[in-house]
């Protein structure tokens, strides 16, 4: 999968990502790590890789993606987490899929044979609420909406025009494929334990600023 760029936000990953590259080696896709400048924690730990690093002035998960995705220069990318969280074992069909027509792929842990060892109750609600706003308001067919594991076409990705720098990033993808009329598809993704254990979501706090984000984006649209 020479063709395909991982764009790995790394925010405070120092024990889980050197795990998760060492996974990842047998893939052969190019790696792209973003990560805040100050972060030299997790700098050190990934030092004896030879990945692109590309160092955020600016906070943000969301800021992470898109600083990632204006530097990749495959012809397709998949956003990684450094978590673990992921399944590597799915970016084989996600990119079979996109050279089969789709233009965006969208893991799913909602799908029959999708699950999750690391949804709580709280997100689980959450995603559901979220998922019917983007289907009613939206028409966005997808069943998984917060979840970011999402891989396609570089340029399509470059023209979604990403504005959020935070996690409000994971609706705005969606919306903005359905906006701009791509193809995309959805494939069954099982999501692992985090390594660490440590979630970087404020469930209750971005929750709501996602909620906002999609009234904000549905009067845009109007």
């Amino acid at each position: 999968m020479k063709d395909l760029t991982l764009v790995i936000p790394a925010k405070n990953e120092w024990l889980s990502l050197p795990i998760v590259l060492e996974k990842l080696k047998k893939y052969k896709c190019q790696i792209i790590i973003v990560l805040h400048k100050t972060d030299t924690h997790t700098i050190k730990s990934i030092k004896k890789y030879k990945h692109k690093i590309i160092k955020q002035q600016f906070n943000g998960y969301g800021n992470a993606i898109i600083k990632g995705i204006n530097a990749v220069k495959t012809k397709y990318l998949c956003i990684f987490n450094a978590d673990g969280s992921f399944d590597p074992n799915d970016l084989s069909v996600m990119v079979k899929k996109i050279k089969s027509g789709s233009d965006f792929v969208f893991a799913s842990r909602y799908l029959k044979k999708g699950g999750s060892d690391d949804d709580t109750i709280v997100t689980f609600i959450g995603n559901k609420i979220f998922t019917l706003i983007g289907k009613i308001f939206f028409k966005i067919k997808i069943s998984d909406i917060l979840f970011t594991f999402v891989a396609g076409n570089t340029i399509k990705f470059r023209k979604l025009n990403l504005a959020y720098n935070d996690f409000r990033l994971c609706v705005e993808i969606p919306i903005k494929i359905k906006w701009n009329n791509f193809k995309y598809t959805s494939i069954p993704s099982f999501e692992r334990p985090r390594i660490d254990g440590v979630k970087n979501v404020n469930e209750i706090k971005d929750g709501f600023l996602i909620l906002c984000a999609l009234f904000k984006l549905y009067l845009k649209k109007c």
